[in-house]
């Protein structure tokens, strides 16, 4: 692989015969300037140089997109005797990688985004807690290996100190004094239909019971000797 820059110069134009005069004359091209593409003169304002030769802007293209690569930068690509951009060069001969998040490949022309050493799709590029898509001027934390937002960050910082760090017994107790009695029995009664209760223990309370006594037109029947 041979990477070479791309320049956009002026053409010299050779002065008219009257007034070239000593060094002037001497200085002028001695041939015409030709173009390493089309082996033609270049007569246009501007040629590119390239490749140690001089082009027509026409003439030097990508040998697989066909564009001019005095437009879509300042460097080329050269091998197996193909010129290319950069793009197709990278699509052809280029080295893939893998999205650090969603583990498929990731092609070698392709824009991707960079945390350190990991290379992400643009559409993975997202914190993998709550799937936020970040905008430009959000920060974002590399935890674990892992893209965060800065509210799932932040949290887990917390529950990671809380791990680590538990709050003193002392503290526990302090809490647990201000919690609100737990419910007695006569509440628990209460829930449970209060009346009910009360009606039986007003039935259960006073006297003992009056003694039976037989209706009146039943008579006791008494014992006597027989003869």
């Amino acid at each position: 692989m041979l990477a070479m820059d791309v320049t956009k110069e002026a053409r010299a134009s050779p002065l008219p015969a009257g007034s070239q005069t000593g060094a002037a004359a001497a200085a002028q091209p001695s041939q015409p300037q030709i173009c390493a593409g089309c082996s033609k003169v270049i007569t246009e304002r501007y040629l590119l140089k390239a490749l140690d030769q001089l082009w027509h802007e026409d003439c030097l293209k990508c040998g697989c997109c066909d564009c001019r690569l005095g437009e879509v930068g300042h460097t080329l690509y050269t091998r197996a005797n193909l010129i290319l951009c950069k793009r197709d060069y990278l699509r052809l001969f280029g080295n893939t990688g893998y999205c650090a998040a969603c583990n498929k490949v990731i092609p070698a022309f392709e824009m991707v985004m960079r945390a350190r050493t990991n290379v992400y799709h643009l559409e993975c590029f997202a914190c993998q807690q709550c799937n936020h898509r970040f905008c430009v001027g959000d920060r974002f934390y590399l935890c674990e290996n892992k893209i965060l937002c800065e509210y799932d960050y932040e949290e887990r910082l917390v529950f990671a100190n809380m791990a680590y760090n538990p709050p003193p017994l002392a503290h526990l107790k302090r809490q647990t004094t201000h919690l609100p009695p737990p419910p007695t029995s006569n509440a628990m009664s209460l829930m449970n239909g209060s009346s009910r209760s009360g009606d039986l223990n007003n039935n259960m309370s006073g006297s003992s019971p009056a003694p039976f006594a037989p209706p009146s037109h039943l008579k006791p029947l008494g014992l006597s000797a027989s003869s």
